[in-house]
C-alpha cells in the first residue's frame, strides 16, 4: 500500500467513494420523515451524518470526489449539504424509484469505470458512526489490497452484544490472520436480523460478524459477477444510465428503464453467490444509529445517564434519551423512556420498545398523515417554509430566502396570496410588473397571476405568506420557468 498525495492508490487504481443516501430512516420518527430523513439531520454534534462520513474518508486521505446515489427528492438536500462542507462530487446519481442496493451500485460501477476503468469503489451508508477512525483505516488499506486482486470485500463488525437489530455473516475459511492485520476470511452466508436467542448462540460462537453494508471491490470485477448472476439487473441499469440526462449537478437516471430493475440488496444478488467474496473484520467502535436506543447507547450521558438534546428540565428521570427540537420539555420520574419533540408531533416509548416504531409509522401511512413525509419547515433549493397556521380555506407560512435565490415563475388556479415582508428586501414579479418590496411592505397576487419571488440581497429574505382558497396543497402550482429545473411532476 502506498499513497500518492492525498489519494490512496493500488496498482494504479483509484479509490472512488459511493456513499448510499437513499434511505428513508423510519425507525427515528418523529425527527426523520420521508424527506427529510436520518441521514441530512444533525443530532447535536455540528455536522449531519452524511457530512460526517464524507469528511471522515477526507481525514483519512481519501479526497477523490465521491459518488453519491440518493433519490431525487432529496438533491437539493444533498447538493447544499456537500457545497457546507466544501466537497465536489464525482456525480449525483438521482434514483427514480427505489431499487434496493445492487442496482445502486451497477449505476454507480457503470459511471466509475467511464472515469477510470481500474477504479476500486469504496461503498459506505451515509448514516453510520465510525468512532475509531484509526481501526476504520486500516480495515480499508486492507480492503483495498484484496480488491486489487478482485476479491468482492465486505466488513464485518466484530459483535458485541447479541444484537436483534443487525444482520449478520457467518465466517467461512480464514485467508489472512498475520498479527497486527485486519483479519480476512471467506464468506459462508449472509443471514437476517436473528432473534434474541440465535443471536446469544451467534456471540458466544464466535463465527459470526455483524453486517455493516460497507464495501470495497473493483468497479469492473463488480459489474462482471452482476452480469453473471443477475443479468436482468445489468440490462436495466444500462439502459438507466444510457437514457438518463444530466441536470443542473445531478444524472437522473431514466425512469422507465430504472423501474423494469429488479429491486435487490447486494448482499443477495452478488455477495452470497460469488466465488470471490471476502469479509475483513472492523473492530472500531461502530453503530448503524439505526433507532432511538442506538442514538441512546452513543450519546453523552449527564449524572443520572440521561441523554438531552434541546431546552430540557427534568425531576428524577433516568437512563433515558430526550430530544427538544423547538420547546420546553419536562418530566418526572422516568427511567428507561425515549422522548422526541417536534413542532408537529412528540414520541414517547420505554426504550425497550422503540423498534415497534416502524408499526407507528405504517398505521400514519395508512391514515395519510403528513407527519410522515415532511416536517413543519420544508426545504426547497431556494430557502425554506415553515407552515404556521392553516385552516380549511385559509394558511399562513413564515417564507425564507437565500440570498440571490429566487422561486420558480409560476401561478395558481385555486389559490390567491398575500405577502409581507420581515426581514431584508424581495423583488417581485406580478403579472407585467416587477418591483422591490422592503421590510413591513407588502403586496397582493390575485389567483391565476404569473409571480415570481426573489431575493437580490446578501442576507436572507424572510416574509410572511398568507394563501387563500379553497385548495391550499403544494401541487396547486403550473410553472413557467425555473433555475432548478423543476416541474409539475418533479416538484420538490
Amino acid at each position: 500500500m502506498r499513497k500518492r498525495g492525498k489519494n490512496f492508490v493500488m496498482n494504479n487504481s483509484m479509490i472512488i467513494p459511493v456513499i448510499l443516501a437513499g434511505g428513508s430512516g423510519t425507525r427515528l420518527w418523529p425527527l426523520s420523515r420521508q424527506l427529510y430523513p436520518k441521514q441530512f439531520l444533525n443530532f447535536g454534534d455540528g455536522n449531519t451524518l452524511f457530512q460526517e462520513t464524507l469528511l471522515r474518508l477526507t481525514k483519512m486521505g481519501l479526497v477523490q470526489p465521491p459518488i453519491v446515489i440518493c433519490n431525487e427528492e432529496h438533491r437539493f438536500i444533498v447538493a447544499e449539504q456537500l457545497q457546507l462542507i466544501d466537497i465536489s462530487a464525482n456525480t449525483i446519481l438521482l434514483e427514480p424509484v427505489a431499487r434496493n442496493t445492487a442496482p445502486a451500485l451497477a449505476v454507480s460501477a457503470l459511471k466509475a469505470i467511464k472515469d477510470d476503468s481500474n477504479a476500486i469503489l469504496l461503498v459506505l451508508p451515509a448514516d453510520h458512526f465510525i468512532g475509531n477512525l484509526k481501526a476504520f483505516q486500516e480495515a480499508i488499506q486492507e480492503g483495498t489490497e484484496f480488491a486489487a486482486r478482485n476479491q468482492l470485500v465486505t466488513f464485518g463488525i466484530i459483535p458485541v452484544t447479541p444484537e436483534t437489530g443487525y444482520g449478520y455473516i457467518h465466517k467461512g475459511s480464514p485467508l489472512e490472520l498475520t498479527a497486527n492485520k485486519p483479519p480476512v476470511w471467506q464468506i459462508d452466508r449472509f443471514i437476517e436480523k436473528p432473534d434474541l436467542a440465535l443471536a446469544t448462540e451467534y456471540l458466544s460462537s464466535g463465527e459470526y460478524l455483524w453486517n455493516s453494508g460497507i464495501f470495497m471491490f473493483k468497479a469492473s470485477k463488480l459489474l462482471e459477477e452482476i452480469k453473471t448472476f443477475t443479468p436482468a439487473i445489468m440490462d436495466a441499469c444500462e439502459a438507466a444510465l444510457e437514457k438518463g440526462q444530466s441536470d443542473l449537478d445531478f444524472y437522473r437516471l431514466d425512469i422507465d428503464s430504472f423501474s423494469t430493475c429488479p429491486s435487490d440488496s447486494i448482499d443477495y444478488a452478488i455477495m452470497e453467490k460469488t466465488s470471490c467474496g471476502v469479509i475483513i473484520a472492523l473492530d472500531s467502535d461502530w453503530n448503524d444509529l439505526g433507532s432511538w436506543e442506538a442514538l441512546w447507547q452513543m450519546g453523552d450521558k449527564d449524572e443520572d445517564n440521561n441523554v438531552l438534546y434541546g431546552d430540557i428540565s427534568l425531576q428524577g428521570v433516568r437512563n433515558s434519551y430526550i430530544h427538544a427540537s423547538s420547546r420546553l420539555v419536562t418530566a418526572i420520574g422516568l427511567d428507561n423512556h425515549v422522548i422526541v419533540e417536534t413542532k408537529d408531533a412528540v414520541f414517547i416509548s420505554p426504550r425497550n420498545s422503540v423498534q415497534q416504531i416502524k408499526s407507528v409509522v405504517e398505521t400514519l401511512n395508512k391514515d395519510n398523515r403528513s407527519e410522515v413525509i415532511t416536517h413543519k419547515t420544508v426545504y426547497r433549493p431556494w430557502g425554506s417554509y415553515t407552515n404556521v397556521e392553516e385552516s380549511d380555506c385559509f394558511q399562513v407560512k413564515r417564507i425564507t430566502v437565500k440570498p440571490k435565490a429566487k422561486l420558480s415563475l409560476q401561478k395558481h388556479f385555486h389559490r390567491a396570496e398575500h405577502w409581507v415582508v420581515v426581514k431584508g428586501t424581495a423583488l417581485v414579479t406580478r403579472g407585467e410588473d416587477q418591483f422591490i418590496l422592503k421590510e413591513d411592505q407588502s403586496t397582493y397576487i390575485p389567483l391565476g397571476t404569473v409571480h415570481r419571488l426573489e431575493n437580490p440581497g446578501k442576507i436572507p429574505l424572510e416574509l410572511i405568506e398568507i394563501q387563500s382558497g379553497r385548495y391550499l396543497r403544494e401541487d396547486d402550482i403550473e410553472r413557467m420557468d425555473d433555475i432548478y429545473g423543476r416541474t409539475e411532476k418533479n416538484n420538490i
